[in-house]
């Protein structure tokens, strides 16, 4: 039943594209013009447009790997389960096959044994789920049905409510619908410490049962009166977790367990100078290594931590439109998820530099599937190795910070919650550092510390959810006049700043809102007050003279050779969009030409006008415009 990361992603792709689907590559980490979220979520992100209609250049039948980061349990990692940084296996039907369909392929790859293209699981390991109906929309019974034609006992198809069964919308209006998903029952697996057989009936509620597999019917739109309206295309979207059907395929208890993480792991304790682990009995290598002996829970705990959030840094730093470490947006992100691991480092007692190391193992692990990290490896190693030495000195900072504050002070849970989050201390070295005074240690009240530091940390964890709702109200992908104007601006923009700043400059990062644009490119300097107003005048020339805009779809090779700019994240042979604007499609003819999937306008004249309200930095080495139309 074994199998490798690299099997599992091939097996899953070929079983659908013998199944007539295409296979599209994955996206960058870095989503582009969606204000909802700082990274790429899920699969179903970048195909936005083509779920709302677009046709795609590969047709209604798609399956891709996805990368995916979704930061909203950072302070969950560290147990057994939670990660930052995943890979989400998808299928997708775009208006074509639907709920049976769906289902039944499904239904075949998990059941199907190895050697005919699936997984092998067995079908009394397995149970389901179906959306339990409410006053939006009718209980799921076609999905209920499809399960039962195919020999599923109806003791293991439950019921459940929206929170539990429905997809979407993801802004206030959208696209959304009923969810089936496909457990699987780990109670007996080689390890258990109390081995217990599946039983007849599923209970949702029993962790033991492990969700592997969620097939989203995309039915309803959901309008801005709040009502659920019958979609003219109605979409499939699935999100299957690669490492956690790997780590079942490979009898292991937790992700940690597997070859993903295992090199990893092993590197941490040597650095670290405790218990390295014991090969198993039969004396398999790395990948079957389990994290026993003298190792403490809180010891995994924090190589947990370094582990996952080392990973998610990588993919960051080496995605297509790399983001490197700031105070704002996804370069903070960044920043905590390094400063972090370094932390837990430290608790290990791991005295020297370490992320760029363990930065070279994941670029070694998944350089094959994910070649952007052996092209971008120096400036992963380069911004890891800098931000480490970085946060040592804001460290020595904090440590002088506590030498000056009052005693009284130093005595509070909040004022630790503020070396936090200034300092990037957890309380337990603020502790550390009272303890150090006998005085203080004997007036030290550890239990109302800490009550009075996660206070503070629930409070200041609620109020950066309500801005971050407030930040990214957008919607998911919304194709609103406003933002399709925008949206096309970016082109001209995009070309302007190449023409003015030279052909060095290339996108980083698109964010658009129904009010204005924000685009970061690669540039490193300030620019001038006169490179500002010549970019602005390049831009309006073009709309002053209403050029038309039109599209294509030709392979990546031909868009190159045609001058097309734009990021290239497809691979060799896949056919693309590439949109033009202005006359003629030899080079010369056209103002610009660029690889993108939407929205656009047809004609320039719809933009009116434009208008840079302000440049700065970004990160290192990346500049950010926000511009406006129209005004």
């Amino acid at each position: 039943m074994k199998i490798t990361a690299n099997q599992l992603r091939r097996l899953f792709i070929d079983f659908f594209v013998k199944n007539g689907h295409k296979e599209i590559s994955g996206a960058s980490l870095i989503p582009e013009n969606d204000p909802t979220v700082l990274f790429t979520t899920a699969g179903m992100h970048p195909l936005v447009p083509y779920l709302l209609g677009e046709k795609h250049p590969l047709g209604n039948r798609l399956v891709d790997v996805q990368k995916c980061v979704r930061t909203d349990d950072i302070d969950e990692v560290g147990d057994p389960s939670h990660l930052t940084f995943f890979e989400m296996l998808g299928n997708w039907s775009l208006g074509d096959y639907f709920k049976k369909e769906a289902i039944e392929m499904s239904f075949k790859f998990l059941i199907s044994v190895r050697e005919e293209g699936g997984l092998g699981f067995d079908l009394d390991h397995l149970a389901f789920t179906c959306f339990a109906g409410d006053e939006d929309a009718p209980k799921d019974e076609e999905s209920f049905a499809a399960w039962r034609a195919l020999g599923v006992s109806e003791a293991r198809i439950a019921f459940l409510p929206k929170k539990d069964n429905w997809w979407g919308p993801a802004g206030k209006t959208g696209p959304c619908g009923p969810d089936t998903e496909m457990f699987y029952w780990t109670g007996d697996m080689p390890g258990a410490k109390d081995p217990q057989p599946a039983p007849e009936k599923f209970d949702p509620t029993n962790r033991l049962w492990v969700e592997i597999w969620n097939d989203v019917f995309m039915q309803y739109f959901k309008n801005e009166d709040g009502k659920f309206e019958e979609l003219k295309q109605k979409n499939v979207d699935t999100g299957m977790g690669l490492e956690r059907v790997l780590m079942i395929l490979n009898g292991a208890s937790s992700p940690f367990e597997t070859e993903l993480f295992t090199d990893v792991i092993d590197a941490i304790r040597a650095l670290g100078g405790y218990d390295i682990g014991v090969d198993s009995a039969d004396g398999a290598g790395s990948a079957d290594r389990a994290m026993t002996g003298a190792v403490t829970e809180e010891q995994k705990i924090s190589e947990r931590i370094i582990c996952d959030h080392l990973r998610a840094a990588t993919f960051m730093l080496g995605d297509p439109r790399g983001i490197t470490p700031s105070n704002t947006d996804q370069g903070y992100i960044l920043r905590r998820l390094i400063r972090r691991a370094i932390r837990h480092g430290m608790k290990l007692g791991i005295e020297v530099a370490f992320a760029r190391k363990l930065a070279g193992i994941y670029v070694n692990l998944y350089g094959e599937s994910y070649p952007e990290l052996i092209k971008n490896q120096e400036i992963i190693f380069e911004e890891m190795a800098r931000e480490e030495a970085q946060f040592s000195s804001t460290l020595a900072k904090g440590i002088r910070e506590i030498e000056k504050a009052g005693i009284e002070n130093l005595l509070k849970g909040d004022f630790a919650f503020y070396m936090y989050e200034t300092y990037g201390f957890p309380p337990e070295m603020t502790i550390e550092e009272i303890k150090k005074n006998s005085e203080l240690a004997g007036r030290l009240n550890e239990e109302n510390f800490y009550a009075e530091f996660n206070a503070s940390l629930a409070s200041h964890q609620a109020k950066s959810r309500a801005g971050s709702e407030a930040k990214f109200s957008g919607g998911l992908a919304d194709h609103s006049e406003e933002v399709t104007c925008l949206h096309t601006a970016t082109h001209l923009l995009h070309q302007a700043l190449r023409m003015v700043l030279g052909n060095h400059v290339e996108q980083r990062g698109s964010n658009i809102t129904a009010e204005r644009l924000r685009f970061d490119f690669v540039h490193p300097d300030k620019m001038t007050p006169e490179q500002i107003a010549e970019v602005e005048r390049i831009v309006n020339e073009q709309i002053k003279a209403d050029l038309p805009v039109s599209f294509e779809t030709m392979t990546v090779e031909e868009a190159k050779s045609q001058g097309a700019i734009g990021l290239f994240e497809s691979k060799y042979g896949e056919s693309v969009k590439v949109y033009t604007v202005g006359h003629g499609k030899e080079a010369g003819k056209f103002f610009s030409k660029e690889i993108c999937g939407g929205p656009h306008v047809e004609h320039l004249g719809m933009l009116k006008s434009f208008k840079i309200l302000k440049e700065e930095s970004s990160s290192r080495g990346i500049r950010r415009i926000k511009a406006v139309i129209g005004v």
